[in-house]
């Protein structure tokens, strides 16, 4: 199995993980994802959200902050938790983790970005 392949699905065993998908927000593309049941589109998943983390790159620049400042992007809707989270080591690529969780009886989010860091070094692309 290879990094990516383990990357997913050890992000995808995350307490109420739903989705995850490993997204290069330059080429707007996946390149790689797994599903437990979200029935989330990641195409288009890679397609939006790649704008969204261009923009707050954009603005963090804006603002004097170094790139790498961000930890995560999180988007609460009524049902569920959308996570992006940008991996420093290969952010000159563009590559983040795009986690969906079920919002109900979610682990604290401290915990779920210790997940996600660990995660990093399997992603060496």
């Amino acid at each position: 199995m290879d990094g990516l392949e383990n990357a997913l699905e050890q992000a995808l065993a995350i307490d109420r993980a739903t989705s995850v998908a490993i997204v290069d927000f330059k080429q707007r593309r996946v390149l790689g994802s797994l599903d437990h049941g979200s029935g989330l589109d990641m195409d288009k998943v890679a397609y939006g959200d790649s704008d969204v983390m261009r923009a707050k790159l954009y603005t963090l620049e804006l603002l004097g902050y170094a790139p790498d400042s961000v930890e995560d992007i999180l988007i609460t809707l009524a049902a569920e938790l959308h996570m992006i989270r940008p991996l420093p080591h290969l952010r000159e690529g563009g590559i983040f983790i795009y986690l969906v969780l079920n919002r109900d009886h979610t682990p604290p989010l401290d915990d779920i970005r210790r997940q996600l860091h660990a995660l990093e070094p399997l992603l060496e692309l």
